[in-house]
Parts: structure tokens; sequence; C-alpha cells
């Protein structure tokens, strides 16, 4: 899975939280390549959107 992209979920009740999780050009996220951490946090988000994240959105990560 290419790594230069991300799928993040902005959260609605706070403005300075944002899951973001490593994903295809598609926002295909490979779960099985995600921390047990991760995979439950990129679960609720899924589960809670509209009520308290966003939609999510594919951004490109710029690499240094």
């Amino acid at each position: 899975m290419n790594d230069s992209y991300q799928l993040s979920f902005r959260s609605l009740l706070d403005p300075n939280c944002t899951y973001a999780f490593p994903c295809s050009a598609a926002g295909q996220v490979d779960m099985d390549a995600l921390s047990e951490r991760a995979r439950v946090r990129y679960l609720y988000a899924r589960t809670v959107i509209g009520r308290e994240f966003t939609a999510p959105c594919v951004q490109p990560v710029s690499v240094h």
C-alpha cells in the first residue's frame, strides 16, 4: 500500500482532534497493517461519522 496518502476524520466535538490513517489514493485502508490501537480508532471513527467525526477525506502526505 502506498503510504503517501492518509484518510482523515476530523472531530466535530474537538477542533484539535483528527484521526488519520495511511491509505491508498482511493481511500482504502489496509486494516491488517494497522496496530491494534489504530484499528480500534479507525473502526470507531467510521461508526460515529456525522455524530463525532466528519466524513473522511483522502489527503496527500508530504514527504520531507
